[in-house]
């Protein structure tokens, strides 16, 4: 039987010498994979008490959707800055080189919404504490991380669990 892990392509040197790729596009084409994907991301929600799935821009709105079908819950996209139309609240993270921010409408979420964050991968963990710090700063709650991909050796879920949150990833690349 296959595993999650199976149907994600590695593509090397992409975009850089020395990295190896984790491709997720090959995962969502594959109906099973797909379909394995999301029951595996959800599982551990399923029956929790969540009132909105939120996603990462941009492979976290495929999972996240999905995800927030499957449960009968609402969805919420974070995103790029500059790429939401009415009010947002912004949130600054640290790339590589420079540095990236995330934005929301400043409307999603009323306080106390129980949220469940979603992703394809979690590398250094920047990108989701930036939504992790939107989220509550419109004073919602988030319930949990879930991730297709962690890698762990890039310190995303340490950082994250140093939040306290609660983090849940279908497969790890160590040493990537």
């Amino acid at each position: 039987m296959k595993t999650v892990k199976d149907y994600i392509r590695t593509i090397p040197d992409f975009p850089h010498a020395g990295i190896m790729f984790r491709d997720v596009t090959t995962l969502f084409a594959d109906p099973r994979g797909f379909r394995i994907a999301v029951d595996q991301l959800l599982h551990p929600y399923a029956g929790a008490d969540i009132d909105v799935v939120i996603g990462l821009e941009a492979r976290g709105f495929i999972l996240g959707g999905a995800i927030a079908h499957q449960l009968g819950k609402g969805f919420v996209p974070i995103r790029k800055k500059g790429k939401l139309p009415g009010k947002t609240i912004e949130q600054a993270y640290a790339l590589e080189y420079g540095e990236a921010v995330m934005e929301m409408h400043d409307d999603a979420l009323e306080a106390g919404t129980k949220v469940l964050l979603v992703d394809d991968l979690l590398a250094t963990g920047g990108t989701a504490e930036a939504g992790i710090k939107l989220i509550e700063r419109l004073g919602a709650q988030v319930i949990g991380c879930a991730f297709v991909i962690d890698l762990p050796d890039l310190g995303g879920r340490a950082r994250l669990e140093s939040l306290g949150m609660e983090v849940h990833a279908l497969c790890a690349y160590a040493g990537d």
